[in-house]
């Protein structure tokens, strides 16, 4: 199996400099990740964005659109800040691209020991393996549908809605 991987920033990447919690978005950590985790699956990792979310336009949310349906492959991963990942999903699914896309990021970036990105990114990886055609947010140790989620936070979590 193949998959596409397309990473548009968001906390996953984030890199702090101080105390005063300065940041960029970094070089993505997903093939990284990967490779320590030792998936013996092939992918290719394409970076359409460095952005937090809250900085992607509608613009940036239609070169998103389109990196999925030009995609060869018919499971794709998207890692993607949590403010804005709702909105993004549901412009996929929108698409009706007939392919399983999960959406997938961090409330803590991939960098720090207590970060929730390693688990949610392998939670994404299983779950785009075995779904059916369709556009997934796969958060928390749930999968959400597009239309049914929010980012609730106060309590810095997703829930059903």
């Amino acid at each position: 199996m193949h998959l596409t991987i397309f990473t548009t920033g968001g906390t996953i990447d984030k890199v702090y400099f101080d105390a005063k919690s300065d940041y960029e978005v970094g070089e993505p950590l997903i093939g990284e990740i990967l490779q320590d985790a030792k998936v013996t699956f092939d992918f290719d990792v394409i970076t359409l964005f460095q952005k937090d979310s809250l900085d992607l336009t509608d613009a940036d949310r239609f070169v998103i659109v389109e990196s999925v349906r030009e995609c060869e492959d018919q499971r794709i991963v998207i890692t993607h800040g949590t403010d804005t990942m709702v909105e993004t999903a549901r412009a996929i699914e929108e698409a009706e691209t007939g392919k399983v896309v999960v959406l997938v990021g961090a409330l803590n970036p991939a960098r720090f020991r207590s970060s929730d990105a390693i688990f949610n990114i392998g939670f994404a990886m299983a779950a785009v393996q075995t779904l059916d055609a369709g556009v997934y947010i796969a958060m928390n140790g749930h999968l959400f549908a597009p239309d049914r989620v929010r980012k609730n936070r106060a309590a810095n979590q997703f829930e059903e809605v």
